[in-house]
């Protein structure tokens, strides 16, 4: 730790006897340190924070400098949790030098002689390009191009300096990494208001100089707030006005209007940027509301190849918010380490894999052309489109996005609710190799903003209600209605164009010219349900989407004109690509509960459907509504041969109850997950015969042809190993599941560190995706889930999957559902069992949580291999939307803390 004087007066040098009382926490003495160097207008000296001192130490020799430039109010403080990873992270072989700088007027450097009052156009403020000659000045004195390779970091201003540094030193500099900034700001736009004020002619002075207003504001971003010690260490060079010179000098250099004087350098610097050609890295708070996303996209249009990853929930202060440096070291070792000469490939698919569009065009061409290629149902309202007109609507649209401006690669943000018209869109978008990005309205409006902001789309093409949020809460694309708007309302949803009126026009020639996409190139962005973190995008190409209908096609034998009843929307928007008709049933789509076994009939009736497909949550609805069937709906019932269900595990007694009610049909709760949505199948029977083996979890079957597993084992704190084993070798190992197929994701959308983490590339040649699922095989084969990663109970026994106590504790009669949940340090957990009464079951006695002793002895009976340490009752276990089934077991561990501590809490 170390202790610095006040600043010294205006145009004094920081004494070399820097340590005073005022303390730093998480810098260390020895990385402070005095630099004297050139720049153009003479010689000032820096303070310097520098790692390579503590390296040295340690016999260490870099292997690289990292060039960390700060920005405005902050000093090279912000890289402090850098600097420490830098050299706990060292290697003989692998080390990072990190030179943080002090700016000029900022930090610890010397200070600048001001007018008094402070003028905000001033010619003694530093200027832009004053900024990069000192960066000269001190990479020379530092000899920063001794140890290559040399990467800058930058945040705010000096995200944009380094960006410009390091295009000045293109030969020099070898990789590019910024946090929240900007290159670019349109002069005809508005600054961020967070900034206009402060800009003021008449505010500038009092608000960043004569005052702390700026500087307390800006540590006032930090997400939950800085700590105590945390928020003086930022504010210790800047006690006093003679110190906030600088503040006030970067605010008055900010190049918003065209005649700026720092306007022309900054300008040339964006320009150059274009140009970089080497490694870039990107790490953004999407919660800044200074650098807000525009600039984000700005910034990825000059460097389409960059890696980047959006930190969700981080705002401006972003070193402080999350773990930067994390990110940081394993992009730098990724990029800079030579990798294997073999990189690990995906096993090929189960059947040859065709264009998404190809099915479509030959439906259309068949003698099935007029039949029905999707069925909607509303109320008492049926809309069918057959395989010909759907083919005619598709051409249209794309030959109409076309000529609006839409292109290869555009990203298209589809606010429209799962049936005929979605179905339209969404093909129209793939025939021009624009991208689907498809998100749940059940995510909540906060949870899609954040999707869709995430996605950054070029294009929203939407309902009313959809265009009106997007233009409330100002959602980035061009807005294409679904109906055809009057010019008031087109105004205020910002609508250029309508699906209806596109499709008035029909198809043209324009066409023709556009190429089908390539099957490499990205097809959509689907966003998980949110259930265990942020929604995240999910990338898919055409050719991974082609694999998944091919081996759906064979998995469950579905041949052109088969008829698809789909309460899960993904399905439905694969149909055309499998040649079958896809029926919307009448239900709320964001609330699969809402499915009723009328509805399903009255779908199974109109679309002749011989397929169902309904998550756990629907299937438990059909059953409850099966009483008020007609003899005519019962009887359509009888024509389905398929039922499907997926998204979380079925109860065998739900699964026969539901056969009862589809006694024709075989039953599939088929394994997967947005990021491959089909890996393992199992049928009821099978189930039947799994339970017969007591097993802990829940049976999801065998590999489907073409899906390999491996198992990561668990050790005592659940931690997943890093070599696989093959499950034939693992039998009866908890472990983390990890798949490999054809058919799986292309990537996590602008999740660097997340993609990468999802990623096990050492096992037998193949790319494998982490699943974060854990289970075991058994002798059979079959995969046996005991739950979510981040939900493992590390108990003193070893760990455990909710799964094992749940599985059993479902089975009872008084109880709806369950969760396991772990109360205590990591290691020495005790298991609390957490239950949803049955309907009319009373558990506990008054408004207490815990459960009635006689309730607690059954699920400690039934959880014989487990020691129960407590049972709690609640109303409701709180789940996700999309399925209505994912147990949000994180906040149910806080909850039964906080009840077992003796809180009086309310119901989670």
């Amino acid at each position: 730790m170390s202790w610095w004087q006040p600043i010294p007066a205006n145009g004094a040098r920081l004494p070399a006897d820097v340590l005073t009382k005022t303390p730093l926490p998480g810098v260390e003495a020895q990385w402070s340190r005095l630099v004297r160097a050139e720049s153009s207008d003479g010689p000032h000296t820096f303070h310097v924070l520098d790692s390579g001192p503590a390296l040295a130490a340690q016999g260490i020799t870099p292997t690289g400098t990292i060039l960390a430039v700060h920005g405005n109010p902050t000093w090279s403080y912000l890289w402090r949790n850098v600097l420490k990873a830098s050299i706990q992270q060292a290697t003989p072989h692998h080390a990072w030098r990190v030179v943080a700088p002090d700016q000029l007027d900022m930090g610890f450097s010397d200070r600048l002689e001001h007018p008094e009052p402070p003028a905000p156009d001033a010619a003694s403020y530093r200027r832009f390009s004053q900024r990069l000659d000192d960066l000269d000045g001190l990479a020379e004195a530092l000899e920063i191009d001794v140890e290559r390779p040399v990467v800058t970091i930058g945040h705010d201003w000096g995200g944009a300096i380094s960006l410009a540094w390091a295009t000045r030193h293109h030969s020099t500099v070898d990789a590019v990494v910024t946090l929240n900034t900007a290159v670019n700001h349109p002069a005809a736009e508005p600054v961020p208001a967070a900034l206009r004020a402060a800009m003021a002619p008449a505010v500038l002075p009092s608000s960043t100089v004569l005052t702390s207003a700026f500087l307390r504001v800006t540590l006032g971003l930090a997400e939950g707030g800085l700590a105590p010690e945390v928020a003086a260490a930022y504010r210790a060079p800047y006690v006093s006005r003679n110190g906030r010179g600088g503040i006030g000098g970067f605010v008055a250099d900010i190049p918003a209007a065209a005649h700026h004087a720092s306007r022309p350098v900054l300008d040339e610097s964006a320009a150059a940027l274009c140009e970089w050609d080497k490694p870039a890295l990107l790490m953004w708070g999407p919660k800044d509301p200074v650098f807000r996303d525009q600039y984000l996209h700005d910034l990825l249009r000059r460097l389409p190849h960059a890696d980047l990853h959006r930190f969700e929930g981080a705002g401006h202060l972003l070193a402080e918010d999350r773990d930067i440096a994390k990110v940081l070291f394993t992009w730098l070792s990724d990029t800079f380490t030579p990798g294997d000469a073999t990189p690990p490939v995906s096993p090929p698919a189960v059947a040859e894999v065709t264009g998404l569009h190809d099915q479509l065009d030959q439906m259309a061409l068949s003698w099935r052309r007029d039949s029905p290629a999707v069925v909607q149902l509303a109320g008492d309202q049926t809309a069918e489109v057959s395989w010909a007109e759907l083919k005619s609507q598709v051409d249209s649209l794309a030959s109409g996005f076309y000529e609006l401006g839409m292109r290869h690669g555009d990203r298209v943000s589809l606010l429209v609710q799962p049936g005929n018209q979605l179905t339209a869109i969404l093909y129209a978008c793939l025939r021009l190799g624009a991208v689907a990005v498809v998100a749940d309205a059940g995510l909540g409006l906060r949870g899609l903003t954040r999707a869709v902001r995430s996605a950054w789309p070029d294009w929203v093409v939407g309902e009313k209600p959809g265009l009106m949020v997007a233009s409330t809460l100002g959602w980035p694309g061009k807005r294409i209605s679904v109906d055809a708007l009057s010019p008031r309302a087109a105004k205020i949803t910002g609508a250029e164009a309508s699906v209806e009126r596109l499709l008035r026009r029909g198809t043209s020639t324009t066409l023709d010219a556009v190429p089908l996409p390539d099957p490499e190139s990205e097809a959509a962005i689907l966003f998980t349900s949110g259930s265990t973190g942020p929604a995240k995008g999910v990338v898919y190409t055409h050719q991974r989407l082609g694999a998944l209908v091919a081996l759906l096609r064979q998995t469950f034998s579905v041949s052109p004109g088969s008829s698809l009843i789909a309460g899960f929307a993904p399905f439905a928007l694969l149909g055309p690509a499998i040649g079958a008709t896809s029926v919307t049933p009448d239900m709320t789509v964001t609330k699969p509960a809402t499915l009723t076994a009328q509805a399903v009939a009255e779908a199974a009736a109109a679309g002749e459907a011989t397929m169902f497909f309904g998550s756990p949550a629907a299937l438990s609805n059909v059953v409850a509504t099966s009483g008020d069937l007609s003899a005519d709906q019962a009887d359509a019932l009888q024509r389905i041969r398929l039922v499907l269900s997926a998204g979380a595990p079925v109860h065998p007694d739900l699964l026969d109850k539901v056969q009862r009610l589809f006694p024709q049909a075989q039953l599939h709760t088929p394994y997967g997950m947005t990021e491959g949505l089909l890996q393992a199948d199992i049928t009821r029977q099978q189930i039947h015969t799994a339970m017969e083996t007591d097993q802990l979890g829940v049976c999801v079957g065998t590999a489907v042809e073409g899906v390999e597993f491996a198992v990561a084992p668990l050790d005592e704190i659940g931690k997943p190993a890093e070599a696989l084993q093959n499950p034939g070798a693992a039998v009866g190992v908890l472990g983390e599941i990890v798949v490999s197929a054809a058919h799986l994701k292309g990537g996590y959308d602008r999740l660097w560190l997340t993609d990468r983490e999802s990623r096990r590339d050492q096992h037998r040649g193949l790319l494998w995706h982490r699943t974060g699922d854990i289970g075991h095989f058994d002798a059979s084969g079959r995969l046996w889930i005991q739950g979510r990663l981040q939900h493992v109970m590390t108990t003193p026994a070893g760990p455990i999957g909710p799964g094992a106590v749940e599985t059993h504790v479902d089975a009872l009669d008084e109880v709806a559902r369950s969760a396991a949940v772990g109360v205590g340090p990591a290691g020495t957990q005790a298991v609390v069992a957490i239950i949803e009464p049955s309907p009319g079951c009373t558990l506990t006695v008054g408004s207490s949580p815990l459960a009635l002793p006689e309730v607690s002895r059954r699920v400690r009976d039934v959880s014989a291999d487990v020691a129960v340490s407590a049972v709690l009752v609640v109303d409701t276990l709180p789940t996700d939307i999309r399925h209505n089934s994912k147990i949000d077991r994180t906040s149910l561990a806080s909850w039964a803390s906080r009840v077992l501590s003796g809180d009086k809490v309310a119901a989670p």
